[in-house]
């Protein structure tokens, strides 16, 4: 029954991260969700970018402190070993969404695209974005990445074994391009405003905090393959 509970458990959230994930690229891109990145403005402008850069903080905070290995070590003794890349996932869903939720907007433009074939371009480059992230995590484990792989070996009775480092196709070339899958992402935009630039420009900055100590991490781990 506990490995049923736990295999239930890996599954809701990998679904609860793709609804996730695809809720936050009509966020982002300001379409198909009630409320999104530029939606109307509320409140004073300081106030907007104090609670925004909290959200961000809180994002950045949840990611980086629940992927260290030190924590994963204090954590898998309250968390079960099965589930504890399934509950990083799950808590990574919540802070996104509650950073989605709470987000504010300021009205005022940065730079606005208005030429039809350019903007066209914009919009081609933020699908691009969007599809390398999940392509790029089929090329490494994806299952284990998202936790799917650990709650299914609970749930037959095999034991957990990291899977090995290989460099296909784009790790060939670059070290973290799930990363710039994001930046893409985030920054292929036909229309730049404030907190939309205030978005991108924390997290790519994070992003590039994250790589620095992602590389030490994996380089522990994997050695010199890596």
């Amino acid at each position: 029954m506990k490995r049923m509970l736990c295999l239930a458990y890996g599954i809701g959230s990998y679904l609860l991260f793709l609804a996730i994930f695809a809720y936050m690229a009509g966020f982002v891109g300001n379409f198909l969700v009630p409320k999104s990145i530029d939606s109307t403005p509320t409140g004073a402008v300081s106030e907007a970018v104090a609670i925004d850069l909290l959200l961000l903080g809180l994002f950045a905070a949840q990611h980086s402190i629940m992927a260290r290995p030190a924590f994963k070590r204090v954590w898998t003794r309250v968390v079960p070993q099965a589930i504890e890349r399934s509950t990083y996932v799950f808590l990574s869903c919540v802070v996104t969404a509650v950073l989605m939720w709470q987000w504010r907007s300021i009205d005022l433009v940065v730079w606005e695209v208005q030429e039809p074939v350019l903007r066209t371009a914009a919009w081609a480059l933020f699908g691009v974005g969007w599809l390398l992230v999940p392509g790029v995590t089929l090329l490494i484990d994806h299952f284990d990445l998202f936790g799917l792989r650990q709650v299914w070996l609970h749930f037959v009775g095999q034991e957990y074994s990291s899977p090995r480092f290989q460099a296909a196709l784009f790790y060939r070339h670059v070290r973290h391009p799930l990363y710039i899958g994001w930046a893409i992402a985030f920054w292929a935009t036909p229309t730049m405003t404030v907190e939309h630039l205030l978005f991108a420009g924390v997290l790519t900055v994070y992003m590039a905090a994250a790589a620095v100590v992602e590389e030490r991490d994996l380089v522990a781990h994997f050695g010199h393959p890596y």
